[in-house]
């Protein structure tokens, strides 16, 4: 039997009713951080408490002005004519670019610091969560959100608030990152790597999927018909080719 949804999916609480996207997000985050707490909590290795901390601050700090600046750069001619700039960039955020800024914040961290040890595996795992439970969020907003797909006949295609049957890409993102979590799962028992080549393998396949992904969904082209998203992709995916070409893997026997 079909269960009909009426998008956008809100919640009422204490009589008002609130989209249910930010309160995924912000589950997703909530889960993500116990996760990461978990897997901390088992680590024997640590960079120390106070390196510790100013690297996840780094992290925090990088992730929210990269997600709002790349997310705002996405459709420049709607930045350029907003009439309130700023909060037209408080409004659109996107999480290749809280990756990519989370990046860049925490590798200079680590060089004022001093430290050269990979930080990033034990939140790989965090992270996957974290972004599916907040794709699920993004699926039952519809159109409402530009985080939806374009008009399609295939049979995957679903009706999303607007008349069209659309690709539900949040929901292909869910699917990819169920098989990514697995994938990299299997990964970590089979092969001895060096640290920071799990974290590796997580970047470079999640922005190799969001490059292709954005090719289905409604974007504005900056250059060479690619959207600031996948730019973006294509110099994250460049550094972490460039990084794994330089690690060394050797598979576990048992």
């Amino acid at each position: 039997m079909l269960i009909a949804v009426e998008f956008p999916v809100t919640l009422d609480l204490f009589g008002k009713s609130f989209l249910l996207h930010p309160f995924m997000e912000g589950l997703g985050m909530f889960i993500g951080m116990r996760y990461y707490q978990f897997l901390k909590w088992k680590d024997t290795e640590s960079l120390g408490h106070s390196n510790t901390l100013l690297i996840v601050i780094a992290a925090g700090l990088g992730a929210f002005l990269g997600s709002h600046v790349i997310g705002s750069l996405e459709r420049p001619v709607e930045l350029i004519t907003a009439m309130n700039k700023w909060r037209y960039i408080w409004l659109n955020n996107t999480i290749v670019g809280g990756l990519a800024g989370g990046l860049v914040a925490v590798e200079l961290m680590k060089k004022i610091i001093g430290k050269k040890e990979s930080t990033g595996d034990r939140m790989v795992f965090p992270l996957i969560v974290a972004i599916m439970i907040g794709r699920i969020g993004c699926f039952f907003t519809g159109i409402y959100e530009q985080t939806y797909g374009l008009p399609t006949d295939c049979p995957m295609g679903m009706y999303l608030g607007d008349g069209y049957k659309r690709h539900p890409v949040a929901l292909y993102e869910i699917a990819f990152l169920m098989v990514l979590f697995t994938a990299l799962h299997i990964f970590r028992r089979k092969f001895v790597f060096q640290n920071g080549v799990l974290f590796q393998l997580f970047m470079l396949s999640y922005f190799s999927f969001r490059f292709l992904l954005d090719f289905i969904k409604p974007r504005a082209t900056v250059l060479f018909e690619l959207s600031t998203i996948q730019i973006t992709c294509i110099i994250v995916i460049i550094y972490y080719i460039y990084l794994l070409n330089n690690e060394h893997l050797e598979k576990k026997y048992r």
